[in-house]
């Protein structure tokens, strides 16, 4: 049970914060009127680094 619990606030966690990420970069190139970063980079920060954290997390939780 505590395994399912994990992957659903897990999974929440990662899409809020890559939504997040993805809305950042978004309204940063809407402030400065041009690219921040290119789409491609922003497109892998914003999966990426969520998924990078679910990982860790997972690494952390099944350790105990």
């Amino acid at each position: 049970m505590n395994r399912n619990v994990f992957w659903v606030f897990g999974v929440l966690q990662s899409l809020s914060l890559a939504a997040v990420i993805y809305l950042l970069f978004t309204s940063l190139n809407e402030i400065k009127g041009s690219a921040v970063i290119g789409p491609d980079t922003h497109v892998v920060l914003s999966v990426a680094f969520p998924l990078f954290l679910l990982l860790v997390e997972y690494t952390i939780y099944t350790k105990k």
